[in-house]
């Protein structure tokens, strides 16, 4: 398949980063110290939130802020354990100018830039939590990352591994394309469907980008 575009806008979890197994002993420590349990997060989506909007989900409001900071404060200090660039996201990156490419993510501009640094990724341009009033699966984040790059909607692809950040992507008008590094492809909606970012090149075509991915 081949896409022509002017920028790419990735996800951080999941599409640049793998920190699965890093968010999972964060969060439970956390749960264990709320005193929640399994049954508690039954039925919350948690892949592709901020964290605000699902421990919203499982406190009362009043508890939400200091329970964010607690998760977050967990989750920077295990940066060094069990986070590791997703395949093929160096070399993508690395065959991108700086303009062209962005990293809009769910989590905390803390937290995203300290996973990414973990694995030597500096973006030029970041869209955090901290920069948005919805989250994804609204298209604020994806629109604000077009905005802040000077590029149309339309002429931006989203790489996400997550439905609401794929829905996100929608909204904004762009076209998607899904890595099914958290969820099985059946679960996500795109133009294109990849295992990782191995399956994904980039060719400068004139003054546009040639995005190949293989089927």
């Amino acid at each position: 398949m081949k896409i022509e575009a002017d920028a790419l806008l990735f996800d951080n979890d999941g599409t640049l980063v793998s920190s699965v197994d890093s968010a999972l002993r964060c969060w439970t420590r956390w749960a264990e110290e709320a005193g929640l349990t399994a049954a508690d997060f039954a039925g919350v989506p948690m892949h592709g939130r901020p964290s605000a909007e699902i421990v919203a989900d499982l406190i009362p409001a009043a508890g939400v802020p200091a329970a964010v900071a607690r998760i977050e404060d967990l989750e920077v200090e295990a940066v060094a354990e069990g986070v590791e660039p997703v395949p093929g996201a160096l070399a993508l990156l690395g065959s991108l100018a700086a303009g062209r490419w962005a990293v809009v993510t769910s989590a905390s501009r803390r937290l995203a830039e300290a996973r990414l640094a973990a694995v030597g990724i500096h973006p030029p341009t970041v869209i955090a939590a901290d920069d948005i009033t919805r989250g994804k699966p609204d298209p604020e984040p994806f629109l604000l990352a077009a905005a802040r790059l000077g590029v149309a909607p339309e002429r931006c692809v989203v790489f996400e591994d997550a439905p609401a950040g794929l829905a996100s992507g929608r909204a904004a008008g762009m076209r998607t394309v899904a890595l099914t590094t958290s969820h099985p492809a059946a679960e996500l909606t795109a133009d294109a469907v990849v295992s990782d970012l191995t399956a994904v090149s980039v060719q400068v075509n004139g003054g546009s980008l040639e995005i190949l991915v293989a089927d």
